[in-house]
C-alpha cells in the first residue's frame, strides 16, 4: 500500500491501466540471482522454528529457492492451482485503489527489482525478495488467502468512507509484521519480518516490544512507524480467527472507530492481553503467559 506522501498521476511508461509490467525474468543478471539466493539461505537459517508452519509449507510447495530469483509465471502455475492468485509484477508503489483491486481479484503486485547486494540487512523500498519470498508463500493457504481478497474488498470501501488510515494499520500489523499463537509457542506470519534477519530474532526474542492479543478495534486504533523496529506485535489466535475479524460488518467498526483517539505504539490499554511487556528481562521467545489488565 502506498502512504500519504505518494501522489499518483498515471501509470508510468511501459505499465498498463492497472500498473503491471513484465517481469522481464531473462534480464536479471547474474549478481542479481546471486543476491536472491544469499537472502534466501540466509533467512532459512534465521526463520528455522520462528516462522509458522503455513509460511513454510507455502515455500516448499512453491519452490522460492530454485536458482534465483522465481520466474512469476512458474510460480503462478502452482500458485492458482492451490488457492488461485496470481502474482503481478509492478513498476514499485501504486495507488490504492489498483492495490485494492488486484488484492480482490486475488492478483498480488510484486516488485521486479532486486536489492543492491550492499543493501542486504536494509532497504527502504519494498523489493522482489520482499514481496516474493515474504508474502506469497502464504497466499497458498486458502485461508489467508481468502483473508487477503476480504482486505481488498475492505480497503475499496474504506477508501470510499475516508477510513483508509485504520484499515491500512490492520495490513501494517497482520500482513506486514503479525505474530501467530500456536502450540510450539508464538511464531511469525508476516512479511516484512519473515524476510528481514534481524526483525525475524527481534521480534520473537528481543524484551523491547510489547506483545499484544490482536483485537480487530485495538489495532486498527494503532499508529505505527515505518522507520525502526516495531515496537508493538500483535498475536492472532489462528488464521482462521484472523479471517473471522474480517468478516465482520466493518461500517459499524468505522462509526465508533471516528469517535474513538488513535493509540500510541507504545500504550498499553485496560483490557489489553498483554503476552509480553516491553522492557522486561523474562521476555524471550515470546512465550510468556498472558495477563488480562
Amino acid at each position: 500500500m502506498a502512504d500519504a506522501s505518494h501522489v499518483f498521476e498515471a501509470p508510468p511508461p511501459g505499465a498498463g491501466a492497472d500498473w503491471t509490467i513484465a517481469q522481464d525474468w531473462s534480464g536479471y543478471s547474474a549478481q542479481d540471482h546471486a543476491t536472491w539466493l544469499a537472502l534466501y539461505e540466509r533467512q532459512m537459517r534465521v526463520l528455522e522454528g520462528r516462522a509458522c508452519n503455513a509460511f513454510f509449507d507455502g515455500l516448499k510447495a512453491l519452490d522460492l529457492h530454485g536458482e534465483g530469483i522465481p520466474d512469476f509465471e512458474r510460480v503462478n502455475e502452482t500458485l492458482q492451482k492451490l488457492t488461485g492468485w496470481s502474482i503481478v509484477a509492478v513498476p514499485g508503489l501504486v495507488p490504492d485503489e489498483v492495490f485494492f483491486d488486484h488484492l480482490a481479484n486475488r492478483r498480488f503486485c510484486a516488485g521486479r527489482f532486486i536489492r543492491r547486494p550492499d543493501q542486504l540487512d536494509y532497504l527502504q523500498e519494498p523489493d522482489v525478495f520482499h514481496d516474493v519470498f515474504g508474502h506469497v508463500p502464504l497466499l497458498c493457504d486458502p485461508v489467508f488467502a481468502d483473508y487477503m481478497v476480504e482486505y481488498g474488498k475492505g480497503g475499496q470501501r474504506a477508501k470510499g468512507r475516508g477510513q483508509l488510515k485504520n484499515l491500512a494499520r490492520l495490513y501494517w500489523y497482520t500482513v506486514e509484521f503479525g505474530l501467530m499463537q500456536t502450540r510450539d509457542g508464538i511464531r511469525i506470519y508476516g512479511a516484512g519480518i519473515v524476510s528481514s534477519a534481524t526483525e525475524s530474532v527481534f521480534s520473537l526474542e528481543s524484551a523491547s516490544p510489547n506483545r499484544l492479543g490482536f483485537d480487530l478495534e485495538r489495532v486498527m486504533r494503532t499508529l505505527y512507524r515505518i522507520d525502526d523496529f516495531q515496537q508493538v506485535y500483535f498475536v492472532i489466535p489462528s488464521l482462521d480467527a484472523l479471517l473471522t475479524a474480517t468478516l465482520q460488518d466493518f461500517a459499524q467498526i468505522y462509526e465508533r472507530l471516528t469517535l474513538a483517539s488513535d493509540l500510541a505504539i507504545e500504550a498499553i490499554e485496560p483490557g489489553d492481553l498483554v503476552i509480553s511487556r516491553g522492557d522486561q528481562s523474562h521476555a524471550g521467545r515470546g512465550d510468556a503467559a498472558p495477563v488480562r489488565l
